[in-house]
Formats: structure tokens, sequence, C-alpha cells
């Protein structure tokens, strides 16, 4: 199959998702076809048809979509990455922590920003397969590895198993700022300095 053709394909697979897309979208926020039709100027007959998939999406129709919903096009497509060199920071939530992608591939070493807030937590270490690597950046940082406990300041590395149980959260009455970078299993980071 050639370039073209996988383009082709993969237009048309994105394409025939928009309907049911569109259909939870408006669903989701309980809007009726008729409000929805109002809001835009877009038939109900066409934006039912839009949702069924009867009716293929224009660029006119998907853009005042668009502006009624007020979500982005790409995702209101669900189109996919186009292989943007910048890294889009999407923070997100886990364990009251907010937590910051670094990297896009889903295999490989996966590097995060994380923001642990201030606050006393009582320690729930956790063991999975991998190596971590933390680097503090502001704050201190409270670390459990094993029955040993540590408290790393602003510069400070750790490096550890995550077979071996750990947990982190902030040492302190501020939050702390982290760069955690995991390799899976066999994953090894090269460390090179100069002497």
């Amino acid at each position: 199959m050639s370039v073209v053709d996988d383009t082709s394909a993969a237009i048309t697979a994105t394409l025939e998702r928009v309907g049911p897309r569109l259909k939870q979208l408006r669903t989701n926020r309980r809007i009726t076809l008729t409000a929805l039709s109002g809001t835009t100027g877009i038939s109900k007959s066409t934006l039912s048809r839009l949702e069924t998939g009867h009716r293929r999406p224009t660029l006119e129709l998907l853009l005042a979509l668009s502006h009624a919903y007020r979500v982005p096009l790409d995702d209101l497509v669900g189109a996919p990455d186009v292989g943007d060199p910048r890294i889009r920071l999407k923070p997100g939530r886990v364990n009251g922590r907010t937590v910051i992608p670094l990297v896009r591939q889903p295999d490989g070493m996966q590097a995060w920003k994380i923001v642990v807030p201030a606050g006393k937590a009582d320690p729930e270490p956790r063991a999975h397969d991998g190596h971590e690597w933390i680097y503090v950046l502001s704050g201190h940082l409270r670390l459990v590895l094993g029955d040993q406990e540590f408290i790393l300041a602003p510069g400070e590395i750790a490096e550890f198993d995550t077979t071996m149980p750990h947990w982190f959260g902030s040492a302190g009455t501020e939050s702390a700022e982290i760069l955690s970078i995991f390799g899976r299993p066999g994953e090894r980071m090269d460390v090179r300095t100069t002497t």
C-alpha cells in the first residue's frame, strides 16, 4: 500500500468517526437538535444526517459546530497528530498531583514534570517493574524507598529500581516540583561525565 493510500484510508477513518463524536458531544451536553440548529443555522435534518454518517462533514459545517460547542476543530473531529515537533503539554491529575507529560511516544522512556502539593500524607509505597530517576526542581521532596526515607532538596537526584516499594510526597509546607523519568525493564540511562 502506498503513502497516498495510507493517508486516504486514515482520512476516511477519521471522517467516519466524526458523526458518532458529534452525537456524543451533543447528547453529553443535553442539547437538542432543534437548539443546536438555532445556534448554528444548520438545519435539523443536516445535523441528524451528520451524526448518523449519512452526510459527509464539510469544513463550513464543522467550523460552525466547533464554534457552537466551543471545542477546537481538531478535538471535534478527533484529528490525528501530524508530527508537530512541539510538545503539547496537557496536564493531568493523578493522586492529587499535577502531572505534565514531556514525551509523546507510548513506548520507551517516559518523562513527566510533576507538581506535588504541600501537605502531610501517609506514605503508600508501591512496587512495579522498571527504573526511575527523580530530579527536584523546587521545594523539598520526601522519598520513601523500602524501609529508608530521604528528603531531597532542589538540584538533588534519586535513582532507583521501581521493584523496590517506593512513594514520594511533599516534605514541607510548600509544593515540590520534580522531573520524573521512567524506564521499563531493560531500559537504562547512559550517564556521561567529563573528568
